[in-house]
């Protein structure tokens, strides 16, 4: 048995950060990985869909450049095969990357294969044992596979699958109406497929506000996608060369026929072959483990960061939890999951930038609203650009006048939303916000506008404004 001060098991987003920080402070690390390095971030999930959603802009532009005066000649093509490669490429150097600088650093030994508890102190790594005085799980999740009737017989594809075909699908039936199926229904529209999403619920992201569920549908829609909504019994089956889903809609057809079809439902952790019963760790009714506001597990000694501890499932606050977990271990701080304010994007064009509430959260916590918007085709970049599809929302708390939460839908929502998050982590009055200075032509620039044109927003179950 070989003994080490730290495990860290997964190089996803947070794992490798933290080997390499307990590592400079002169502790014994080893870090354990099954596959490939980078876990989803940089294999299945945000490296590889954005090169993919990159190609697709670039198509969706040359398809309008005679809208900016551009004359290209010859229809546009596309080359799937060398979309496919030019993703390929840039995973590989980015998991490439990380490799080779974990391998660079001192102190840190790098163990491959999977790693399963013995104990609480103690795993398993194919014949070998390796125990440590503190473990920190980074295990990530993987794309979830619905109890739907036909599942079996059908060749499906996941959000990680989808990323290895080569060809063009001639109808893709997306099933899911969320962030990961809407960005690949836009990637794939634009790469040439007819595309239909199929949500359960009445309408696209339902955890946004409806207005910004209807503009990004109004949106997707424009662009020749086909949406069903309220799909309460979706069934598959195979029927030959093509694939048919079966609804139980308000409306259309009961069958949709299709070449391909995504099940984009939700992701599910990689916590089932983990041997969590044997280090006593706790899971929740969904696989995640459970973890307290620094990330401590049932266990004393165990950790749980990312997507496997159910507290955030983003890159981003992958990252966060490593911050936490190093800052109070090595530095005395005392830091806490409940800190962080809620901030993500969803990445179809234009994108959607949130942070904060949305205006349903802050109304059921009994907040007294002002709420300012503004259209895109206000902001001069837009314009510009040629890009003035949707719309900016600012959520503003009236007794403390501190901002709550904002959403920017429109060409730099994803950038100009970050903009806010300062000021929300300062609790400063929107005021500091609105007042100061910004640079044009931007998108930034109409967030002060913005937050001029607030207004009252009626009480939960009052009239609508």
């Amino acid at each position: 048995m070989k003994h080490y001060d730290a495990i860290v098991i997964g190089t996803g987003q947070a794992g490798p950060a933290l080997a390499v920080r307990l590592s400079g402070a002169g502790r014994q690390v080893a870090i354990i990985e099954h596959g490939r390095f980078g876990g989803t971030c940089v294999n299945n999930g945000c490296t590889p869909t954005k090169t993919l959603i990159a190609s697709a802009y670039v198509a969706h532009m040359a398809r309008r450049a005679g809208e900016f005066g551009i004359r290209l000649g010859a229809a546009t093509t596309v080359d799937m095969p060398a979309v496919k490669a030019r993703k390929d490429a840039v995973v590989a150097q980015s998991s490439a990357g990380l490799e080779k600088w974990l391998r660079s650093q001192a102190n840190l030994t790098i163990v491959r294969g999977h790693a399963r508890f013995l104990d609480s102190r103690t795993v398993r790594v194919g014949e070998d044992t390796l125990s440590a005085d503190s473990i920190f799980i980074n295990v990530g999740g993987r794309p979830l596979l619905p109890r739907m009737p036909g599942i079996e017989r059908v060749r499906y594809l996941t959000s990680e699958s989808i990323m290895d075909l080569d060809i063009l699908p001639g109808h893709l039936i997306v099933v899911g109406g969320s962030y990961v199926g809407l960005e690949f229904s836009q990637m794939y529209r634009r790469f040439g497929s007819r595309v239909t999403v199929v949500e359960m619920g009445p309408r696209l992201i339902g955890r946004e506000d409806p207005e910004v569920s209807e503009a990004v549908r109004n949106i997707l829609a424009g662009e020749g996608i086909e949406f069903r909504c309220d799909a309460k019994c979706i069934a598959l089956d195979s029927g030959g060369d093509s694939i048919r889903v079966s609804l139980d809609c308000t409306s259309g057809a009961p069958v949709l026929e299709g070449t391909h079809v995504l099940l984009a439902v939700g992701r599910t952790p990689n916590t089932d072959d983990l041997g969590a019963a044997q280090a006593g760790l706790e899971l929740d009714g969904r696989g995640y483990i459970r973890v307290d506001d620094r990330l401590r597990t049932s266990v004393p000694n165990v950790y749980a960061l990312g997507d496997c501890n159910g507290r955030g499932a983003f890159t981003h606050t992958a990252w966060n939890d490593y911050e936490i977990v190093a800052d109070n271990l090595l530095d005395g701080a005392d830091r806490k999951v409940t800190d962080r304010i809620s901030i993500y994007g969803l990445f179809t064009d234009p994108p959607l930038g949130r942070i904060g509430l949305t205006e349903a959260e802050a109304k059921s916590k009994g907040l007294s609203l002002l709420v300012g918007t503004r259209p895109m085709s206000q902001v001069a970049r837009a314009r510009e650009k040629g890009e003035t599809q949707g719309f900016m929302k600012i959520l503003v708390d009236a007794s403390t006048r501190q901002i709550l939460g904002a959403a920017i839908l429109g060409v730099g929502g994803d950038e100009a939303v970050q903009s806010l998050v300062d000021a929300m982590y300062a609790r400063l009055p929107y005021t500091a916000v609105q007042r100061g200075v910004r640079i044009h032509p931007t998108v930034s620039e109409l967030i002060p506008t913005v937050l001029e044109s607030l207004a009252p927003v009626p009480a939960a179950g009052s009239a609508a404004r």
